[in-house]
């Protein structure tokens, strides 16, 4: 049997894909232009400051193992990008994702008369340009390449933005740290372009002494006429031979277009007497946006949710084998069934009938809502089941609206005590209650505000008890089961039925230590990973080796007898803490 490390590293390998690789390559590039622009800015203050930063910026971006990791991440970064056109058959997910690319492509084209004529003239003729050789020539030798200049930041700057924008917006962070990033995206670039305009203006003040152009514009700063001819042709052949290798691309479009449809077209039947056909090598998704048929597609078609999943109809016997990334994304949804398949990920060759298991109207296929925890998120909460005991052995001798009036008292005690907690009221099942904590603190604090809302949970009962004494021949009683980790939350349900509620190992596991409280005899059952993130000492309850169903491992759990003591426990904690 595979070690627990193992398994983990076997499930990362799984979840690499291009998008992963583009996504890598994209952030090591982003933060060279970062460090770039941080660079730029300096010319607001001097040009002293200016080569000071470059002389920094430099030892950095040229360290060895650094300048392999950022060539790498150049050349990686532009493949994949030329791929992308290449492979993407449809265009209509969002108008940012096509000028995105559109804006990716561009910058190779942009920046090669840069590349050139510094890195190359350095290697090729020893040259040495800085700052004030490169200033120079952007506002007194040549205009027009300030303003290519010019165009590559704000293409690049706005080309990283978006794919930033792609990658973070469905992390739980990214709506309380927007405004951050959004007041970072516009302050530098904006002191980026200041620093450079402040600079060109202080390079034409110099200009005009002598001695600096004699000292500046040297041989061996800026090479010969013969040497500039030589880079330039350099610069004008690399140019064409990337306009070339686009058109090829573009033309390779063509010639797969033209073949898919010479080699045939497929049914795809979508289980509701909808029957489309499309060129085989179309995913389903992309058959899908072709004939604008909704279809639920958070994450754009990026492998990275799988809220665009269907169900085959029939034998899929014959279609092809999951990619890694997608078996990835099925297995993280606990999906084994062959039957069900990502859309964006699957290109049929044959007919194909299925149906959608998430509906477009409650997802849109452009990822229209602009709440993320609504739509679908991965995050650390903890869960809290409470369970009403003897409920039927209630009913049994009551009329059914003194029993509901009851059961209503009794889960309207336990809202109140996760309310107060800082918690939130889920799922009522029967006489039953699912409550969340952590969607908006942190794990700690999620941890010991469902401990706290467990005992006064026991203070709710009592005076419950106590109001209704009269009516009752015992005391009602209840379970809790608390277990913390990562859970799926987003709205469940159907058109005007949804609901917002948790799915995961990390729920189903707090269920079953409910269920464990009637054997254990106590009221609550907490997993060890609550006690120790909570911040609780070891001995603070009994700890026991439960076997969880559906669980390979053992798992280590606290019980307490009565969950009033729960409190106390908490705040002597934070007192010992503080």
């Amino acid at each position: 049997m595979a070690s627990p490390s193992r398994e983990h590293l076997q499930e990362m390998v799984r979840g690499v894909g291009l998008r992963q690789v583009r996504l890598v390559s994209g952030v090591i590039l982003f933060a060279y232009l970062v460090s770039h622009f941080l660079n730029h800015a300096l010319g607001n203050i001097s040009m002293d400051a200016l080569a000071t930063g470059l002389y920094y910026h430099m030892r950095f971006w040229q360290f060895l193992p650094v300048a392999i990791l950022f060539y790498g991440a150049c050349l990686v970064h532009s493949a994949l990008g030329i791929w992308a056109l290449y492979q993407r058959r449809e265009f209509r997910w969002k108008a940012m994702e096509p000028l995105q690319l559109v804006l990716g492509l561009s910058i190779p084209m942009l920046i090669i008369a840069h590349i050139v004529g510094v890195r190359l003239g350095q290697t090729l003729f020893a040259h040495h340009k800085l700052y004030p050789q490169e200033l120079y020539l952007f506002f007194i030798a040549s205009e027009y390449r300030l303003w290519i200049m010019l165009a590559v930041l704000v293409i690049a700057w706005v080309h990283g933005c978006i794919g930033l924008y792609f990658w973070l917006r469905m992390r739980s962070f990214f709506k309380r740290a927007a405004p951050l990033l959004l007041a970072a995206a516009v302050l530098i670039p904006t002191l980026a372009l200041l620093g450079v305009y402040q600079g060109g203006r202080m390079t034409q003040a110099d200009y005009e002494d002598a001695d600096w152009r004699r000292q500046t514009l040297s041989v061996e700063n800026v090479g010969t006429v013969a040497q500039q001819t030589t880079l330039d042709r350099i610069t004008s052949d690399m140019t064409i031979g990337y306009l070339a290798l686009l058109g090829l691309v573009l033309v390779a479009r063509g010639v797969r277009a033209l073949l898919e449809r010479r080699g045939g077209m497929i049914a795809l039947s979508y289980g509701n007497g909808r029957t489309i056909r499309v060129p085989k090598g179309l995913s389903v998704l992309e058959a899908s946006l072709r004939n604008n048929v909704p279809h639920a597609s958070v994450c754009g078609g990026r492998a990275r949710c799988s809220t665009c999943r269907i169900r085959i109809i029939g034998d899929c016997a014959g279609l092809p084998e999951p990619s890694p990334r997608e078996a990835f994304v099925l297995h993280r949804v606990g999906s084994d069934d062959p039957s069900i398949r990502l859309a964006c990920q699957l290109r049929p060759t044959t007919d194909l009938s299925f149906f959608q298991l998430f509906l477009p109207h409650a997802v849109s296929a452009n990822g229209g809502s602009s709440n993320p925890t609504r739509i679908g998120q991965e995050r650390y909460l903890v869960s809290m089941f409470v369970d009403m005991r003897g409920s039927t052995r209630l009913a049994e001798k009551r009329l059914p609206f003194d029993t509901v009036f009851i059961v209503n008292r009794f889960l309207g005690a336990v809202s109140q005590a996760v309310l107060e907690s800082g918690g939130r009221p889920n799922q009522f099942v029967g006489d039953g209650m699912l409550a969340l904590f952590g969607l908006g603190t942190s794990r700690q604090e999620a941890c010991r505000q469902a401990l706290r809302a467990a005992a006064r949970i026991a203070v709710n009962i009592d005076e419950l008890n106590q109001f209704l004494s009269h009516d009752l021949r015992e005391p009602i009683r209840f379970g809790v089961g608390i277990h913390g980790g990562e859970v799926i939350v987003g709205d469940i349900g159907y058109r005007d039925h949804m609901v917002f509620t948790a799915l995961g190992d990390a729920v189903n596991v707090a269920a079953r230590l409910q269920d464990m409280t009637k054997g254990l005899a106590c009221e609550a059952v907490i997993s060890d990973e609550v006690r120790v993130t909570a911040g609780l000492a070891d001995d603070a309850l009994p700890a026991q080796e439960v076997t969880i169903r559906g669980r390979n491992e053992p798992m280590t759990v606290r019980t307490a007898e009565e969950t009033r003591i729960l409190s106390t426990l908490v705040n002597d904690e934070r007192a010992a803490a503080a």
